[in-house]
């Protein structure tokens, strides 16, 4: 691997994800590899989801040590989320309670402006937090999402990595033979994200402020 200074030139790292997602296999290929993966027992999920997803948004986001490869999360047996009023699954074809995810996980992370929504029909579950001089922070933050967007630099970035030997965040691998990216540290101007499972190892919201509103983030 060349190092830092042969590899990084002005510009180059930079990115605009848009509404595709930072995905960068298509989702129908990727599920069949991760429907495989499932069925020999490669993934092993963490929790049952709810199936619910939730947003949530940042002015800012900068990270040390970040991970991204495609995922299966898994809702509850008999989940009343796995179908919907046609009787199929809401967001996953014909996969009966599983939803094909983009994990990103970072080793050490700071959110500035955190908004978190929840959309309960009617009303929304919305927590925010380090709007003020502090910043919320995390440590090995891994989340699930169907879609990211935002203004992204990533530096010193590896693309098409074997999922199972990434090394940024101890602990955090993929499955064999799934696609992964990597990079030393990235920061995400404006962050959306349409998540359904987030991990932390600690998550610090100072200025914590959680209710039900009208509007979601």
């Amino acid at each position: 691997m060349a190092d830092a200074d042969e590899r990084t030139a002005p510009g180059e790292g930079r990115t605009r994800w848009g509404r595709a997602g930072i995905m960068l296999v298509s989702a129908a290929a990727a599920g069949g590899v991760l429907m495989a993966l499932t069925a020999q027992g490669v993934l092993a999920a963490q929790f049952a989801i709810s199936g619910i997803p939730f947003t949530v948004t940042a002015t800012r986001l900068t990270g040390t040590g970040f991970e991204q490869f495609g995922n299966l999360d898994t809702m509850a047996a008999n989940s009343p989320n796995a179908t919907n009023t046609q009787g199929q699954p809401p967001n996953q074809g014909n996969t009966g309670g599983a939803v094909v995810v983009v994990t990103s996980a970072i080793a050490s992370a700071t959110l500035t402006n955190l908004c978190q929504s929840i959309n309960l029909g009617g009303t929304n579950l919305k927590l925010t937090a380090g709007t003020g001089k502090t910043p919320v922070s995390a440590n090995t933050l891994v989340v699930d999402s169907d879609l990211l967007t935002g203004d992204a630099t990533f530096h010193n970035i590896v693309i098409g990595q074997d999922a199972s030997t990434v090394t940024q965040v101890p602990g955090v691998t993929g499955p064999l033979g799934d696609f992964a990216q990597a990079a030393d540290s990235v920061e995400i101007d404006n962050l959306r994200q349409d998540n359904f499972a987030t991990t932390a190892a600690t998550f610090t919201l100072p200025g914590l402020n959680l209710g039900f509103s009208d509007t979601g983030c």
